[in-house]
């Protein structure tokens, strides 16, 4: 049925003033950045291979994210895009014009083809991608109650798939090329969870396969944009999976396959283009969350450099940091409250420098608490005697400009007075 005010018939040579193409979290969120800053009945338009609009993928829910008035063209892949004359050709051959045109198709799972593995229309290989693979996985779960499974992959989805197949009681296995799953995933492991062991089963009766993802119809490293999320080719911007963006915190380009990520990058790649003059470049602190079973974690910034652990392993909240050349540049916390979560994320945009990781271990999650009370600075102190250096607050230099400025209105008040006096 549809719903109302889209637009599913197809004309040929319909134009838009923006194209979006893809049908998930980016795709919606920029439509919803669209909607707000105005944008007219009409000049918007989204093409998705699938035949639903936009949906919140993580959770693979069925709640679709547009408002009214955006024409979708659903059930249509783009064959080709021709940027020079801003034109798309659709696999059915409708020619879709465009002035500005953002890139949202994010990434897939590879398949087992792709590493000469034969068998793939068995009944119970699934993969997870769009609403159709989760529904079609639903089914083959509930078809194996008791079984026995494997999944390839040891990254968010891997790990998230495996707990929902252990809680729908199927024995699940977990493959991965690495000597251990998602780095900032391993901490769990290190600090006393031990359900892994539990999974060792290795009679397949299904194979969920989330090995990694790359995105759809392009390079490994993803589109390359510049900090307004916009490509090499001034009319066409990429958002979500598929763009490799500059992360001003590493200063490095990366693309970063994560949901916070796609949202954000959408909302500035629609600001940039509907409002560039009061639009930045995208300062984006990597962000990532999961919950698998009991635990749930975040983890900010980048996991390079050394490792320091705290907190209680055993209890419900303990976290890390990674330090590289110096200074904090991630960290990682499970079981924390929304200001603990606040502070680390905080302190992990602020990088400060740290001379004495023993100490930092000493501090654990009291360092953060600590340096994300502390006022913006731009001279280093040591906190509390202790060789971990922040910024010492500049109320010196603040005071004297205040007199200055305070001086100089005074002054001009008295000749200002003594000028209408003599008038």
């Amino acid at each position: 049925m549809a719903l109302p005010g889209f637009y599913y018939g197809q004309q040929m040579g319909r134009a838009f003033v923006y194209v979006i193409i893809g049908g998930g979290v980016a795709a919606g969120y920029a439509a919803h950045e669209f909607v707000k800053r105005g944008v007219a009945h009409g000049e918007l338009c989204i093409i998705s291979e699938e035949p639903v609009a936009p949906y919140e993928r993580p959770a693979l829910s069925k709640g679709y994210l547009l408002p009214e008035g955006i024409e979708l063209i659903l059930g249509t892949r783009v064959k080709s895009a021709d940027v020079r004359r801003k034109t798309l050709l659709t696999a059915t051959g409708e020619t879709i014009s465009y002035k500005y045109l953002i890139v949202a198709t994010g990434a897939r799972a590879l398949k087992l083809e792709e590493f000469g593995v034969n068998g793939l229309d068995a009944p119970n290989v699934c993969y997870l991608r769009d609403l159709a693979d989760a529904d079609r996985l639903v089914d083959v779960m509930q078809s194996c109650s008791g079984g026995n499974a494997v999944v390839i992959g040891g990254g968010y989805i891997g790990m998230e798939c495996a707990a929902s197949l252990v809680i729908n009681k199927l024995n699940a296995t977990m493959v991965f090329p690495e000597a251990q799953c998602s780095k900032s995933l391993l901490l769990i492991f290190e600090m006393g969870a031990n359900f892994l062991l539990t999974w060792l089963w290795w009679v397949l009766e299904f194979v969920q396969t989330q090995v990694y993802s790359r995105p759809i119809n392009h390079g490994e490293g993803g589109i390359k944009v510049n900090g307004k999320m916009q490509s090499s080719n001034t009319s066409v911007y990429a958002i979500g999976d598929v763009a490799a963006f500059p992360v001003k915190i590493v200063g490095e380009t990366r693309r970063l396959e994560h949901v916070d990520s796609a949202r954000k990058s959408a909302r500035h790649a629609v600001a940039a283009i509907m409002e560039p003059e009061k639009t930045g470049e995208f300062d984006y602190l990597p962000f990532f969350y999961s919950r698998v079973f009991t635990l749930s974690w975040q983890f900010y910034g980048d996991n390079a450099g050394e490792v320091v652990h705290f907190g209680d392993f055993s209890g419900h909240t303990f976290g890390a940091y990674w330090i590289n050349k110096g200074h904090l540049v991630g960290s990682f916390l499970e079981g924390g409250t929304k200001e603990q979560y606040e502070a680390i994320a905080q302190t992990t945009r602020l990088k400060p420098k740290i001379e004495d990781l023993a100490e930092l271990e000493r501090q654990g999650l009291g360092f953060a608490l600590s340096v994300s009370q502390k006022p913006v600075s731009s001279r280093p102190t040591d906190v509390a005697g202790s060789s971990i250096v922040l910024e010492k607050p500049l109320y010196a230099w603040h005071a004297a400009a205040g007199v200055i400025v305070a001086a100089s209105i005074a002054a001009f008040a008295y000749w200002y007075g003594r000028r209408r006096r003599r008038w």
